[in-house]
């Protein structure tokens, strides 16, 4: 079985249509979302639409938690951006229906989803909607230890942005370090799937990954790179007053 991983959308369109699209060309079977399919971005709504088409299964992710109540810890460029998509969300485009379709998906979500030996949530095994794990916590082998005793033995996970294998050993192997390619052993890993719609790791181009398993149970995962209209997106955000310039200008130079 072939399955998409894809997570931090942003309400950036261009960006997942290519994503889908990329994906459909490994004939992958299902498709995955870790969450923050909104927040940020200039298209929540189509966003929305596009995840509730495609997507087998949707974690709830931090800003799509905030959009349905009061936003934690947001500073003011995303609490700004958190209300127009609100706003965006009430006022369509579509029906009523379609308005009130949205909402109900949104507020639906799980936290978490489990499917025998992997694990799906938006941001640590230990708390799945907020917390994040970056990288320079492997040189923290407590922290490492106490998030890995919540994995029974793989853990796919967005929220930072930057894509790459957590492993026991307090690694964090990027997937330039591994070709982009990486097999799942009997160890367990922790995997980020890195960003659809908002790259913070110095790479434009949208990431997410497949992950194929076979009928004895091995597993690997292959990182993708794909490109998309960062133009079109960024004007979009700079002809919205209430999304900040800034949110379109990090889509440039992927940080």
């Amino acid at each position: 079985m072939k399955r998409a991983v894809i997570s931090d959308i942003h309400g950036n369109l261009e960006a997942l249509l290519a994503v889908l699209k990329d994906a459909r060309s490994f004939s992958v079977d299902e498709i995955y979302c870790l969450g923050d399919i909104i927040g940020y971005g200039p298209n929540p709504c189509e966003c929305l639409d596009q995840v509730m088409r495609h997507c087998k299964t949707t974690i709830l992710g931090n800003h799509d938690q905030a959009a349905l109540f009061d936003p934690d810890g947001f500073n003011p460029m995303a609490l700004r951006a958190i209300y127009w998509t609100r706003d965006q969300l009430d006022n369509g485009p579509g029906s009523s229906a379609q308005v009130n379709a949205r909402w109900d998906y949104l507020g639906e979500l799980p936290r978490l989803h489990d499917e025998g030996d992997f694990k799906f949530v938006h941001g640590s095994p230990r708390d799945p909607t907020n917390e994040y794990v970056f990288p320079e916590y492997v040189f923290d082998q407590r922290k490492m230890e106490i998030l890995f005793g919540k994995v029974q033995k793989y853990c796919f996970m967005g929220h930072t942005h930057l894509p790459g294998v957590f492993t026991t050993e307090c690694e964090f192997i990027s997937p330039e370090e591994c070709d982009y390619q990486f097999a799942l052993g009997n160890e367990k890993v922790m995997v980020n799937v890195g960003s659809v719609g908002q790259p913070r790791d110095d790479d434009k181009r949208s990431c997410y990954i497949i992950l194929e398993t076979d009928e004895s149970g091995a597993a690997n995962i292959m990182y993708r790179r794909v490109e998309y209209d960062i133009q079109k997106t960024k004007q979009k955000i700079y002809d919205e007053p209430d999304l900040d310039n800034a949110l379109g200008d990090r889509l440039q130079h992927g940080r």
